[in-house]
């Protein structure tokens, strides 16, 4: 529990079960945010006839927890001693077993000991916003929120700490680890919209529970417009549900669409709403000065931070170690530096993650639209193009759209980052085997989306890795990291079902993408905003690369690592040396196994100790 007080400062709790529940131990350290007074973790609640037959740990909230509460009473009668949304989960699984995932709109990780059935039960939200890893060897099964509690318990499980060398190739290629790998072969994460139940002496038994399925009934509303009136409806029913808390809650503000919506959307509940936003001094790499536009626009308090390069570099060990797992996306960064700028003022955040998932963000998801052409042609003339691509010299225009347009959708698109292809990927991996690619991570999602039209599969493919292996991992482990809770209302079950019916031509058009969105939010979001091209989260590493103190720690770390068995390290060095003298960008190649081997330094060698300095009881804001 040491290791995690960051993301509970307020308070600690244990739980040892007695007599035939002796082997069971629940820990929690509770970041409090509703019900402050109460709802003390671990949480005990049952029926009358057994009235403290469940034992609840529970990582994050339930944003309709009133509203179960008072089906749970009007219904089955149930009675509760909290006011918080602990026992609504308790209740609600009392009552209705697995079947309650269905009825909860929020985030969470939570685990239940049922002390008469004698079993455990463990579930993720939807979206996979909360993490669960586990581990079972011959001393038991160990679940926590990161994974650097379970490797403390190693010897007492009896589990091994080697290293997933399949998982190490799923990270280089995609810059995340994928579900439900971890860079450990014996620790495993339960994945997003799953459950597990777990009896005393057997391995957990795992059930999805949530299908995500993009092809589901049409709008019962006939005009467009009504379809957009309905999109409005249910987001804002989402954000009202998430400004739920006891204590205050701000938003994030970028220069994007997605937390601009949600910020105006939220200052509705809070006329005294803070936003934050960060950026780099660097021309080209700052949403700030749009953000600061935005947030005049709808009244809100704004607040920045510019993080420097020597904050960016210094701080790293300490990001890393909160990652648990490697996650090669710079942005990671700066959105640790506003997490903390954001915990001086608000202990909650809500944020835009999930709507490009959802409604058809990425540009990528119109590559179909241009490739349309290619799927009238028979097989043979599709690898006539991939010869003719072959050919052509690099560079040269035409080559790109040849070499993807004779691909089908399954070899070419595995998800939004490409940090290595497979011809790279062997120039630096020693241990690299061919059918560990990324169609290893993707076959089973294609198959699962077969028939759907070619934005849904692209966005269903996102669904399980991008977004849940490093959009919200980052955001995560970054606020957490300060003690801050985000939310993020697109993530939400019921505004799914309805960005779930959306035909593709109202998610992406030859002019733009999230077209449906962009018309819901017409009322709402300031009009520089509207229409602005994506960004995403500049991060200017390829300029650091090539002087200054990044390029100096990079030079650092390939002089100091002792990952050389795993990574081709003099092959790393020649991409820095070309990547400096401007032959090449290497950046994102670069980064990724850079952060690799800081991640190795930390958890592996242990030559690299971040400067971690964990909260202490209490804390509160």
């Amino acid at each position: 529990m040491v290791h995690m007080r960051h993301r509970g400062p307020d308070e600690p709790g244990i739980w040892h079960g007695s007599g035939q529940d002796g082997n069971v131990l629940f820990g929690f350290n509770r970041l409090s945010i509703i019900d402050i007074a109460h709802s003390h973790q671990p949480l005990r609640w049952g029926p009358a006839e057994t009235p403290d037959r469940y034992v609840l740990v529970f990582n994050g909230e339930i944003y309709n927890y009133l509203e179960l509460r008072d089906v749970l009473r009007s219904e089955h009668g149930a009675v509760f001693a909290t006011e918080g949304d602990g026992e609504a989960i308790l209740a609600a699984y009392h009552f209705w077993g697995a079947d309650a995932l269905h009825r909860l709109r929020g985030m969470f990780a939570f685990a239940i000991w049922d002390t008469v059935e004698r079993e455990l039960f463990c579930a993720r939200d939807p979206f996979g916003i909360k993490p669960l890893f586990m581990a079972t060897g011959p001393g038991g099964t160990a679940l926590g929120s990161e994974k650097k509690c379970l490797l403390d318990l190693v010897e007492q499980l009896g589990i091994g700490t080697e290293l997933d060398l399949r998982a190490l190739q799923h990270y280089t290629t995609l810059q995340y680890v994928p579900e439900p790998e971890s860079l450990h072969t014996e620790i495993r994460r339960l994945e997003s919209g799953s459950y597990a139940r777990i009896a005393p002496g057997q391995e957990p038994r795992v059930t999805r529970y949530f299908p995500a399925r993009f092809d589901v009934t049409p709008f019962t509303r006939t005009t467009r417009q009504s379809r957009y009136d309905e999109i409005t409806e249910v987001l804002s029913d989402s954000v009202a549900k998430h400004m739920r808390a006891d204590v205050t809650v701000g938003s994030f503000l970028s220069g994007g669409i997605d937390s601009t919506a949600i910020a105006a959307l939220a200052i509705r509940h809070n006329p005294k709403l803070i936003t934050f936003t960060t950026g780099f001094e660097r021309q080209g790499y700052s949403e700030i000065d749009v953000a600061v536009e935005s947030a005049q626009a709808i009244g809100a308090r704004h607040v920045v931070k510019v993080v420097s390069q020597e904050e960016f570099v210094s701080a790293l060990p300490e990001i890393v170690w909160y990652l648990d797992d490697p996650v090669a996306d710079p942005s990671l960064v700066p959105l640790y530096f506003v997490a903390r700028e954001a915990r001086k003022h608000v202990k909650v955040v809500l944020s835009g993650e999930g709507a490009d998932e959802l409604f058809g963000g990425y540009t990528i998801y119109r590559e179909p639209l241009s490739l349309k052409p290619f799927d009238y042609l028979p097989g043979a003339l599709r690898r006539g193009a991939a010869r003719l691509s072959a050919a052509i010299p690099d560079g040269v225009r035409g080559k790109s759209l040849l070499h993807r347009g004779s691909m089908t959708l399954e070899q070419r698109y595995y998800g939004n980052a490409r940090s290595f292809d497979d011809e790279q990927l062997r120039a630096v991996l020693p241990h690299y085997r061919p059918e560990w690619g990324h169609q290893d991570v993707t076959a089973a999602l294609y198959e699962r989306c077969a028939g759907w039209d070619p934005v849904a599969r692209m966005q269903y493919v996102d669904l399980f890795t991008w977004l849940r292996g490093d959009i919200l991992v980052k955001a995560d482990k970054m606020t957490m990291a300060n003690s801050l809770e985000l939310r993020v209302p697109f993530l939400d079950p019921e505004v799914f079902k309805v960005a779930s019916r959306l035909p593709y031509q109202e998610k992406i058009t030859r002019e733009t993408t999230k077209y449906a969105l962009r018309r819901a939010l017409e009322p709402i979001v300031p009009a520089h905003v509207l229409h602005r091209t994506k960004l995403g989260f500049p991060v200017p590493i390829r300029h650091w690369f090539v002087d200054g103190l990044l390029h100096d720690w990079a030079r650092e770390m390939l002089a100091t690592t002792q990952a050389g068995h795993l990574i081709d390290v003099p092959a790393v060095g020649r991409m820095l040396t070309e990547h400096a003298a401007g032959i090449s960008d290497h950046s994102r190649r670069l980064w990724t196994v850079l952060i690799f081997m800081l991640w190795h330094a930390i958890f592996v060698e242990q030559s690299v100790r971040p400067q971690i300095q964990e909260p202490h009881y209490p804390v509160q804001l």
